[in-house]
């Protein structure tokens, strides 16, 4: 069987040359930045396709889709922290007091991202997004419909922090300023509204810089709008997750839409 905990006699003291050491970590960011928007162009929109089966209204898929991603980067930065107290605690009976002891942690932690309880997070963020008071949602579907589409952003969120430096989302709350550096509108937009109604996608993040742009409607009144919006949604129980959903995301038709705007890609 499998054990997620690291082992210290499997690492082994190593000082990579600093232009492998960035060159390997160029290669990451590319691919991880490519899954990012894949999940936007592809897997985002299977997740509607499913959610629209059971809610009429667009904009409630788009928030609840929304939602949901930013639970599951939130779900698998902790687990990355905790993992990597784990794997510290594991490695330093053998090489406490090395100059590689962090390289040593970095280099198990790229090596055995395969040992990520991608499941568990799915979990967490099920349970998070059950209690969210923006979400208005059918009491006959249950958020595990979406188990496939979180479960690939809650991995893309936690092969992204063993990124030097690490990628995050953007903070987005509804009522706030446009802000086109970071976003683009979305085609129903008010075009000439200063404020964001809801955000469809977060814009994606290397420290303060914008690496790929999100999406978000904006509409005149928008903050007044969200406001009476949060105060009609319900709570919802606390339900039994259930376990993870064997739906086929890919056989779903659904309309392209463009993926989300680049800024800087390595090349």
């Amino acid at each position: 069987s499998r054990s997620t905990s690291p082992s210290a006699a499997v690492v082994k003291i190593r000082t990579p040359s600093p232009n492998r050491a960035k060159m390997s970590n160029v290669a990451r960011k590319a691919a991880l930045l490519s899954r990012f928007s894949d999940a936007y162009s592809q897997a985002r929109l299977d997740a509607q396709c499913l959610l629209r089966r059971c809610i009429d209204k667009a904009e409630t898929v788009q928030r609840i889709i929304y939602i949901a991603t930013v639970e599951a980067f939130h779900v698998a930065k902790m687990a990355f922290r905790h993992f990597k107290i784990r794997v510290r605690k594991s490695l330093t009976p053998s090489l406490a007091g090395s100059n590689n002891f962090e390289d040593a942690v970095s280099d198990y932690i790229i090596c055995h991202l395969d040992l990520y309880d991608s499941q568990s997070s799915v979990n967490d963020v099920i349970r998070a997004m059950n209690v969210n008071p923006k979400i208005s949602f059918p009491p006959e579907v249950d958020f595990c419909l979406l188990s496939n589409f979180i479960q690939e952003i809650c991995c893309i969120a936690f092969a992204m922090q063993a990124l030097d430096p690490p990628l995050d989302i953007a903070f987005g709350a509804d009522g706030e300023i446009f802000n086109d550096c970071k976003y683009r509108r979305s085609y129903d937009s008010d075009f000439t509204a200063p404020l964001v109604l809801y955000h469809v996608w977060p814009a994606l993040m290397e420290n303060d810089c914008v690496i790929m742009k999100g999406e978000a409607v904006t509409k005149r009144g928008a903050f007044w709008n969200s406001v009476r919006s949060v105060s009609r949604c319900r709570s919802r129980s606390l339900s039994p997750v259930c376990p993870r959903s064997r739906i086929g995301l890919s056989t779903i038709s659904r309309s392209r839409s463009p993926s989300p705007i680049r800024c800087g890609l390595p090349r």
